[in-house]
């Protein structure tokens, strides 16, 4: 009877997850398989979700189809679903795919499906905070803030029209930011397109409960990040945290309620339910592995990426879970995997940063690159630069580039996208009629009437 080929099961379409798919690839040694399975067909570039929320750039820049990220024609093969569970005593998994449920045996199984936003980290959070963490969040939070400027120009109460322009960002790591940077140079630049919106009505600020920003980078780029928000009018308050998120604002500590409309909080992430179902040894809502990223008492399942607590032999801290981390754990595991396979033992992951970079507005940033510091437009172009070169083609990084280079000289997108179905116009049509509405016009709770673009039967 034929020996059956190695299984390989990555779940998680991450930068982990897709890095160790497209290395395993080129080295996997004969008779074994790949399978990467993901409930979005499309892997986000997480770290430019705030460029989608200022504009900067379009949505589709900032996913990826993993189908063109995996050559299938060596043997790699993806399924979108939902893993609903895992028996790691018989190393069968069990998967919610399009087709109904399915069943995959594996030898070898890998989590690298990230984190997920903390909705309940602070009162109030999962009503009235829009979190920050996936590109459907980003769009979601673009459409508020072209909502909020629509309903200013309706507005008459002064008081009211300032709260309705007050956004306000929860965290000073880099996503807040990051999102707090294209946000006051988004408001800027489409101000032209709302002639009764007054730039004085329109303010964001940035709550951080420690003393410095950007805690990640050396003091000196936290404080090059700080001058360049306070040079354009962002309000930023350090040592200062949020104890509940209000309808009307945010609950401080000291007990003073920041007024404001918007809140986005960057803060909290909590892990996937499925670790929680699998029993895994956690820390701090991460997966404990081993120095090799074998998960602790349990053969054959290994984790890396934001999902796991991956400790660096280098200077014995767990690894910070950042894309670039997670790439180079996937280059190692892959390696690891190939020793496993062949017989031989498992190394430790070690690395060395490279340096840290973070957007902080439209052609502005700060970096940290092999212990250099970079601020402006240069730090930038390398911020820019190393996700370009994270794109998994040379058609894809080419088009990408161009539409770049043109947006770095055109205004923001003000296009306020609803992807309302026709069915759904129907049914708003006939309860407009049932209650006396005017007819061909929807309204929207937060921007008035807006003319409907669809045709009469």
């Amino acid at each position: 009877m034929p020996e059956q080929p190695t299984s390989i099961v990555i779940v998680g379409a991450g930068f982990a997850g897709t890095t160790l798919v497209r290395t395993l690839e080129r080295r996997l040694p004969k008779g074994a398989t790949l399978t990467l399975i993901s409930d979005e067909s499309y892997t986000t570039f997480n770290p430019m979700l705030p460029e989608a929320v200022g504009a900067s750039v379009f949505p589709e820049q900032v996913v990826v189809p993993v189908r063109e990220m995996l050559n299938q024609d060596l043997g790699s093969r993806f399924i979108m679903g939902s893993v609903t569970g895992v028996d790691t005593a018989a190393k069968q998994l069990q998967c919610r795919t399009l087709a109904g449920e399915l069943s995959l045996p594996y030898d070898h199984l890998v989590l690298a499906f990230g984190n997920r936003a903390w909705l309940d980290l602070l009162p109030g959070m999962a009503e009235h905070a829009l979190p920050l963490k996936t590109v459907g969040d980003a769009m979601h939070i673009r459409n508020m803030v072209l909502r909020r400027l629509a309903r200013i120009e309706l507005e008459t109460d002064p008081v009211w029209r300032r709260e309705l322009g007050h956004f306000i960002v929860i965290g000073g790591g880099f996503s807040g930011v990051e999102v707090a940077g294209e946000l006051v140079d988004c408001l800027r630049n489409i101000l032209r397109y709302y002639p009764r919106v007054q730039a004085e009505e329109l303010h964001v600020t940035v709550l951080h409960g420690t003393e410095r920003l950007l805690p990640e980078l050396s003091p000196s780029l936290g404080e090059a990040a700080l001058r360049s928000l306070l040079a354009r009018g962002v309000s930023v308050h350090l040592m200062t945290r949020a104890s509940a998120i209000e309808e009307g604002g945010v609950r401080l500590k000291q007990g003073e309620l920041l007024r404001g409309q918007t809140i986005i909080c960057t803060i909290g992430n909590v892990a996937n339910p499925l670790v929680e179902k699998l029993g895994l040894p956690m820390s701090k809502g991460r997966v404990v592995v081993e120095a090799d990223l074998s998960v602790t008492g349990h053969e054959g399942v290994w984790a890396l990426g934001d999902c796991a607590a991956v400790p660096n032999a280098l200077d014995g801290q767990v690894s910070p879970p950042t894309a670039q981390f997670a790439v180079r754990q996937a280059m190692h595991l892959a390696g690891n995997l190939r020793r496993c396979l062949s017989g031989l033992p498992t190394q430790a992951f070690s690395y060395q940063c490279r340096g840290m970079m973070a957007s902080i507005g439209h052609l502005k940033g700060v970096a940290e690159v092999s212990g250099v510091p970079l601020t402006g437009w240069l730090a930038w172009l390398v911020w820019r630069g190393y996700y370009l070169a994270q794109m998994p083609s040379f058609g894809r990084k080419l088009r990408i580039f161009f539409e770049w280079t043109w947006g770095m000289f055109s205004p923001p997108d003000i296009t306020h996208l609803r992807f309302t179905r026709s069915e759904e116009l129907r049914v708003d049509e006939q309860r407009r009629q049932s209650n006396g509405e005017i007819e061909g016009q929807t309204v929207d709770a937060e921007s008035g009437p807006v003319v409907a673009l669809r045709s009469r039967s």
